[in-house]
């Protein structure tokens, strides 16, 4: 892989991180949704590189994504306000 091909695959796993970021601020199901498929550009970024680190960080950040979606959930269907 060549220095711009790196230089783009890491400003467009910001960018999408940063988005992520953004609609889970808005408490939409997108932000999670988007987040998550980012972890997945992630690993294929991990793959191409032989960065194999980053498969688990990625894998790391995907779980931490899951678990606090689904305790989101949970308190918005409690009508626990923060």
């Amino acid at each position: 892989m060549d220095w711009l091909n790196k230089i783009m695959w890491s400003w467009v796993l910001a960018v999408i991180g940063v988005a992520g970021i953004y609609f889970v601020g808005r408490k939409t199901i997108w932000g999670w949704l988007i987040l998550c498929a980012n972890e997945i550009l992630w690993i294929t970024y991990a793959l191409i590189t032989k960065q194999y680190g980053f498969i688990f960080s990625a894998i790391a950040y995907a779980a931490v994504y899951i678990k606090s979606f689904i305790h989101w959930r949970r308190d918005d269907a409690e009508g626990v306000t923060s």
